[in-house]
């Protein structure tokens, strides 16, 4: 992949200035429940912040569509960086409680950098499909590393250092990372003017309203599958476990997507992304017979193994279905989906867990997989023929065809 120009130089920024997303929630709520002793404040200030991003940073893609990347990446991440500062500012000298959800609300217009780097992809392979498969895989592992890593960052951050030192790191991270991204004008995606006729928002796409439902059931499962994993491992009576677990999870997803990377797949997308919505509902189910750590341990790691193979046929398909001028704000509001899912998935556990107990939380990501299985397979017509269309491709052969003409 990195023989192409400038790959592996917007590849390493991308990755730097996406690892925070993992970082910001986590060493929020350490350095509120750490400064002022309140897990509830620390957890209504890092809802404020996704709820905030939900709505922003789609708008904020909207504007890297018709602006440009480094023309509105550069000060929108100034401008969460500052309020991130603030942030810590007003914990550090004991501010009221409404300035910590105002600078939250504010700090979330960090552009979403990974839609930055695959629109460079898309861009430097917009010609050769099987590289843009390969590509789409790196991007989603490197997800997975950066959801490995993240956590564990924060926490080392905030218990070696002082309790703000967590979102302190992961503010320089964002700036460094989309300061190196944005200088490399070189291989930054033109400005695509519209086409004729072409929906002033993409949410408009029929397409894309069925890949954002999924991803919001998707995002349900991720989200009802962290707070389970670490309410059942508190009953165990091995609470710090419950980190090992999760990244286990991510670890058998990277290793999924890194084995799915490398193949030449010749099957339309629409039907790969089904096998993996499928595949999600099956290897989830186990984590509902977990009896323990180690079981737990195993089946964590079985149940990533179909999460990376969906997300990068996923995020392939919504480039396929969202037109050029409009690919940072479709792949924004794919993402947002998924932050929303994994808040709703949060809170319908965590009822769950109160009401029935720790383990029965696992039913809540066994169920969100289902539907969205259930919501691929209504719309698999709809997506079939709507890529087919965009791309030509009406019998599924175009992509082999491609392969074989190269």
């Amino acid at each position: 992949m990195f023989t192409h120009k400038g790959s592996f130089s917007f590849t390493a920024a991308g990755f730097l200035a996406r690892l925070p997303l993992s970082m910001y929630g986590i060493s929020t709520v350490v350095m509120i429940a750490t400064v002022r002793d309140s897990y509830a404040l620390a957890g209504l200030v890092a809802g404020a912040s996704l709820f905030a991003s939900v709505v922003l940073v789609p708008r904020i893609s909207r504007l890297i569509d018709r602006h440009g990347q480094s023309r509105v990446a550069v000060p929108a991440t100034v401008f969460s960086v500052v309020f991130s500062v603030l942030q810590v500012v007003c914990v550090r000298y004991d501010a009221a409680d409404w300035t910590l959800f105002a600078t939250a609300v504010l700090s979330a217009t960090a552009p979403n950098v990974g839609g930055m780097v695959r629109a460079r992809w898309a861009e430097t392979l917009k010609n050769e499909p099987d590289a843009m498969h390969t590509a789409n895989a790196l991007e989603q592992v490197l997800d997975e590393a950066g959801f490995i890593l993240g956590p564990i960052l924060s926490v080392a951050l905030c218990t070696a250092l002082f309790p703000e030192a967590g979102v302190l790191g992961a503010s320089i991270l964002t700036l460094g990372g989309t300061l190196l991204l944005t200088v490399q004008r070189s291989t930054e995606p033109p400005v695509h003017e519209p086409d004729p006729g072409q929906p002033s928002s993409p949410l408009r796409n029929r397409g894309l309203q069925i890949m954002i439902l999924t991803f919001l059931l998707t995002g349900a499962v991720f989200g009802s599958l962290e707070l389970t994993t670490v309410a059942y491992t508190e009953y165990l009576g091995h609470a710090s476990s419950s980190g090992w677990a999760l990244a286990l999870l991510a670890f058998g997803s990277a290793v999924a997507g890194l084995a799915f990377g490398g193949l030449t797949v010749t099957v339309r997308q629409s039907t790969q992304f089904l096998i993996g919505v499928a595949a999600m509902a099956v290897l989830m189910l186990p984590l509902l017979v977990a009896d323990g750590l180690t079981s737990l341990a195993v089946l964590m790691f079985v149940a990533g193994m179909a999460t990376a193979p969906t997300m990068i046929t996923g995020m392939t398909l919504v480039q396929q279905l969202v037109p050029p001028a409009q690919i940072n704000e479709g792949m924004a509001l794919a993402v947002t989906g998924l932050l929303g899912g994994n808040a709703l998935g949060s809170a319908v556990a965590g009822r769950v867990v109160e009401w029935s107990g720790a383990h029965a939380g696992y039913r809540i990501p066994c169920a969100a997989a289902a539907l969205a299985l259930v919501a691929v397979l209504a719309g698999m017509r709809m997506l079939t023929s709507q890529v087919a269309a965009v791309t030509g491709d009406a019998d599924g052969t175009g992509e082999r065809q491609v392969v074989e003409q190269r």
